[in-house]
């Protein structure tokens, strides 16, 4: 366990010095109160955009509090994932490429607490990345749209972080399983990209995909509910990022 604590603080430690832990969160802070606000100044966005005769109104209904959040939602869904497989896709890979894991393992370190220790920190500075944006996007919704109770919010933001977990893991495994940083981006965010089409797309087919996640937490924060298959894509997105965190500590065993 001291030898796995010593892994997991220089993961902080490299996070600290590259930044990390505050560009990340501060790029899903901007995400997350740049929702509510765009809503509510659209109509006069548009009007000083664009050149409309003298006298033009334009009327454009606020949306509901659950509506902007989910809205939120959305924006992490497309570039807060590209941020956070851009943040994570040389976890392993670099250290590989550089020969600075060739000195960490040459030590007695177990398997598992190397890729464990590297997990659970770029988890951790997810989980605060989204619950930050999240935040941000819930208090100035508050001030500008309408109030919006908080428990649901946590919950709709806590089943999305679940499809967040099986991007950052996913995301670890092909880092440790490839060389190639470019490679390992390429690969996690066609991943997300096709599982989150052919959900949308095939949805009677697709109800085990984790992808299924992300429209339940949108549900969720607009209704109060979840319209559409909830256990059967916990329970596999939760098999598969067991899976994805055993594979990786075998590779690094059979090598």
């Amino acid at each position: 366990m001291r030898k796995w604590s010593v892994l997991f603080r220089k993961e902080w430690l490299e996070m600290s010095r590259n930044y990390k832990i505050i560009w990340i969160p501060l790029v899903f802070i901007l995400f997350g109160l740049l929702q509510p606000v765009t809503n509510y100044y659209m109509p006069d966005i548009l009007k000083n955009a664009s050149d409309l005769p003298e006298g033009t109104i334009i009327e454009i209904p606020l949306p509901s509090s659950g509506e902007v959040l989910a809205q939120t939602l959305g924006q992490f869904n497309q570039m807060g994932v590209l941020i956070l497989v851009l943040a994570f896709m040389g976890i392993v890979s670099a250290e590989r490429k550089s020969g600075m894991i060739k000195a960490i393992l040459v030590k007695p370190i177990n398997y598992s607490s190397y890729i464990t220790a590297k997990w659970l920190s770029a988890l951790l500075l997810s989980a605060v990345a989204v619950a930050l944006g999240m935040l941000a996007s819930w208090y100035y919704t508050e001030i500008l749209i309408d109030q919006y109770p908080f428990i649901d919010l946590v919950k709709g933001t806590g089943l999305y972080f679940v499809w967040i977990l099986f991007i950052v893991t996913f995301t670890i495994y092909l880092s440790s399983l490839l060389k190639s940083s470019g490679l390992v981006a390429a690969f996690a965010l066609l991943v997300s990209i096709l599982l989150s089409l052919s959900t949308s797309l095939l949805g009677k087919w697709m109800e085990w995909s984790p992808a299924q996640l992300t429209t339940a937490a949108s549900s969720y924060l607009v209704d109060g509910s979840v319209d559409g298959p909830l256990l059967l894509p916990l329970g596999i997105t939760g098999l598969l990022v067991v899976l994805f965190l055993y594979l990786s500590t075998t590779h690094w065993q059979r090598k």
